[in-house]
C-alpha cells in the first residue's frame, strides 16, 4: 500500500482514531536517530515541493487557515 493510499483510508477513520493512530505514529517516531529524522524532513519537503511544481498540490488560503485554527482553539 502506498503512503497516498494508506492517508486516503487513515482520513475515513473517526477523528477519535485517527488521533490514536497519530499518537502512535508519532512516538514511533521517537526511536529515530536524528540523521533519520533530517532524511525524512528532506523527503517530505521535496515531496512538497514536487507536488507544487506538478499543480497537485492542496493549497490552502492563509487567511481560512488561521481562523479554521482560531475556532478550533476556541
Amino acid at each position: 500500500m502506498s503512503i497516498d493510499e494508506l492517508t486516503t483510508e487513515a482520513l475515513k477513520l473517526s477523528p477519535a482514531s485517527r488521533a490514536r493512530l497519530a499518537r502512535e505514529l508519532l512516538a514511533s517516531l521517537d526511536t529515530l536517530s536524528a540523521a533519520d529524522l533530517e532524511q525524512l524532513w528532506l523527503d517530505e519537503a521535496i515531496r512538497r515541493e514536487d507536488e507544487l511544481a506538478h499543480g497537485t498540490a492542496r493549497l490552502h488560503p492563509a487567511d481560512e487557515v488561521m481562523a479554521q485554527a482560531r475556532a478550533r482553539l476556541g
